[in-house]
Formats: C-alpha cells, sequence, structure tokens
C-alpha cells in the first residue's frame, strides 16, 4: 500500500478524535463555559450537523478542483477550527469552531475515499478504504480516551491544541506524500448532483449506512457503563478494555476491507451485519459475566466497523454506474449517513436507557443492525437484475 494512504490515515485519526472526545469532556466544558450540560451536547450535535452539511455539499462545491489541492484546503480548515476551540474565549465561538471542522470532517472522508481509491489497483479500493478508516475507528477508542485525559488534567483547550497539531503533521504529510495527478472527476453540473438524491438505489444504501452504523452506536455509547455497572469493573479497566477493543476495531476494520474486495461488498456487508447483529444479542447475556464480557466486547469490535469500508466502496461502485458524473457526491452523502446513524443511534440509546435501562441497548441495536440485513439482501436482489452492475461488484 501507497504510503499517501498513512497521511490520510493520520488525518482521518485526528478528525475522528476531534469529533468524540468532546464527549467525555462535557461536563468539563459546562462547567468552565457556564452552561448546561444541555447546551453543552449542542456542540456535539452541532459538529454532526456541520458534517452532515458539509459532506454532500461542499464536496459538489468543489467537484472540479484538483483533488488534492481540496484535501489540503481541507485540512487546513480542520487545523484552522480546532485552533479556534483552542483560543475560545466563549460558548459562541466554541460553535462557530466546531461547526468549522465538521464542514472539514465531512468533505474530507468524501474525497478521502476516492482518493484511497486512486492510490491503489481496483481490485484493492476497499482495503485502501479500510486503512484510511481504520484512523477514525482508532481514534474512537485510543485517541477519545487520551484526549479526555488531556482535557481532564491540563484543560479541555488543551485537548484541541494538540489535535490541531496532529492535523498539521497530516496536512505537511499530504502535502510531501499524496500524488498531484490523483484521477479527476468529470465536470459535472448541479442537476448531475441532484440525480444522487433522486436515484432509489443510492437512498436504499444510504438507509443500509445509517442503520448498520446506528445500530452499533445504540449500544456503543454506553458501553462504559455497562461494563462498569453491569459486569462489575472498575473504571480503571475500562479505559483498558477499551483500548484492547480499538485493537480489535482496527482488525477488524482491515478484515471487512478484504473480505469486500474478495466476496464483493454485499457478500461481506452481510457476513458483518449478520455476526454483529448475534454479537449485539450476545452481549444481552454476556455482559454480567466478566470473563464472557469481555469476550464478546473483543468480538463485537471485530465487527463493528468492519462494515465502513464495504459500505463505503458499494457507494462508489453503485454512483459509477448510475451516477457516474457524480461520485463524489454520493460518497459526501454516505458520510452524512454514517453521521445520522452515529446522531440516531446514540440519541434512540439514550431514550431506551431512560425508558428500559442499560441493557436494553445491545438487543435494540441488535434489531436495528437486523433490518440493515435484510436491505442489504434487498439491494442484493436488486444488484442481481442488471448484469454489467453485478459484475463490477
Amino acid at each position: 500500500m501507497p504510503i499517501a494512504l498513512f497521511a490520510l490515515t493520520l488525518s482521518a485519526f485526528a478528525i475522528g478524535t476531534t469529533e468524540f472526545v468532546i464527549v467525555g469532556l462535557l461536563p468539563t466544558m459546562a462547567a468552565d463555559l457556564n452552561v448546561s450540560l444541555p447546551s453543552a451536547g449542542l456542540l456535539v450535535s452541532l459538529y454532526a450537523l456541520g458534517v452532515a452539511i458539509g459532506a454532500p455539499v461542499l464536496t459538489a462545491l468543489t467537484g472540479n478542483w484538483n483533488r488534492k489541492h481540496v484535501l489540503l484546503s481541507v485540512m487546513a480548515l480542520f487545523v484552522a477550527g480546532n485552533l479556534l476551540a483552542w483560543q475560545s474565549p466563549g460558548y459562541s465561538t466554541l460553535i462557530l469552531a466546531r461547526i468549522l471542522t465538521g464542514l472539514a470532517h465531512g468533505v474530507f472522508f468524501s474525497i478521502g475515499s476516492t482518493i484511497a481509491t486512486g492510490l491503489v489497483a481496483r481490485e484493492k479500493a476497499a482495503s485502501a478504504i479500510a486503512i484510511m478508516f481504520t484512523g477514525l475507528t482508532v481514534a474512537l477508542v485510543t485517541g477519545v480516551p487520551l484526549g479526555t485525559y488531556i482535557g481532564q488534567h491540563f484543560g479541555w483547550q488543551t485537548t484541541f491544541l494538540t489535535v490541531a497539531l496532529l492535523g498539521l503533521i497530516a496536512l505537511i504529510g499530504s502535502a510531501l506524500l499524496v500524488p498531484s495527478t490523483l484521477p479527476q472527476a468529470a465536470k459535472t453540473s448541479l442537476t448531475e448532483q441532484a440525480k444522487v438524491l433522486m436515484q432509489p438505489r443510492l437512498l436504499l444504501v444510504f438507509a443500509i449506512t445509517a442503520l448498520g452504523y446506528g445500530g452499533t452506536f445504540t449500544a456503543f455509547t454506553f458501553i462504559a457503563p455497562i461494563l462498569h455497572e453491569v459486569s462489575g469493573f472498575a473504571t480503571s479497566t475500562i479505559s483498558i478494555l477499551m483500548l484492547v477493543y480499538g485493537v480489535s476495531v482496527a482488525f477488524g476494520n482491515i478484515w471487512g476491507g478484504k473480505l469486500a474486495d474478495k466476496h464483493g461488498p454485499t457478500q461481506a456487508l452481510s457476513v458483518i451485519f449478520t455476526g454483529l447483529s448475534l454479537v449485539l444479542l450476545l452481549l444481552t447475556f454476556a455482559a454480567p459475566n466478566p470473563v464472557t464480557a469481555v469476550i464478546i466486547m473483543l468480538i463485537w469490535g471485530m465487527f463493528a466497523f468492519g462494515n465502513v469500508p464495504g459500505l463505503q466502496v458499494y457507494v462508489v461502485k453503485l454512483a459509477e454506474h448510475y451516477t457516474p458524473n457524480a461520485v463524489d457526491v454520493a460518497s459526501g452523502l454516505n458520510i452524512a449517513a454514517f453521521n445520522i446513524g452515529i446522531a440516531l443511534g446514540a440519541w434512540g440509546g439514550g431514550l431506551v436507557v431512560e425508558q428500559s435501562g442499560l441493557m436494553t441497548t445491545p438487543w435494540v441495536g441488535a434489531i436495528v443492525v437486523a433490518v440493515a440485513l435484510l436491505l442489504t439482501r434487498l439491494s442484493q436482489r436488486f444488484d442481481k437484475r442488471q448484469p454489467e452492475l453485478a459484475r463490477s461488484l
């Protein structure tokens, strides 16, 4: 794999850290900014809004730019947003900083996928996307705890400064390593771009993405309290378990990419969604025992984010067939679907906890993922009706 992929991976790590680290810092930031916890929680929601807008809209507006120039511009915006958060004099400025970094996040992952596939041979496309997304998945369980630790001991502003420095290193790496001669998307009109939203096959995959990812976050959002209150682990032990889980996630992400390369994205997604739904269901019964809880947690890590490369490469392949002049836009909308899934999964999980308790979240998440599995099988049926498309998958 080209070394340029690792510059993209570092960028993904920095971006993933800045998205989720704020969850662990909410109480500290609310007290420091003199706002309520719900108001501090808006910093998470508005970031997701920035991603949802940035992914499709800004990707479309920059569709005719040189891919490397867009990448460098996005990473510069990301660094600027985090520096603004570091120096924020108050809550309003911090909101602006979060929206800016969310916009950068959305564009990065939409064009990052096409850049990653442009760096490798066609048959390694899903693996290349998996390597890039490994940065995001590892950030969820290593960068976030580390950023939370820094924020709690040195001030939350220091966390944003640290992430900005990581983003700057990634920016320099991309400037030096990513070639300027990447495949360029064909010029496309706004009408062509709008066709993505009117293409039922792509809308179906966006729904699969939101449900498949959202089902995981219904339970994952509350994994720490489950391990503490149900499994009986001490807080210090949970942080170690989360790091081990991160290693499992990284391996699962790579495995998911190889599976999609070898058997095609829909077949890989069927396997992963089946495994993920079963694991979440088993967690309902395994959590009270510390040993079985750890075993299930590690297996969960293998499946939890293994669907990312398959989903992203599937959207790209379908877009090449149905909307060939708006592939980046379709990729961007899929990134928005990932974030909608995260937001709805975490929000829905919170409602479930309020109504039925912590241990209801795993089996509710399993049901959501099972729906994603059914939609994947339906999409697979549609693919088979078009031999040319089926061959390309």
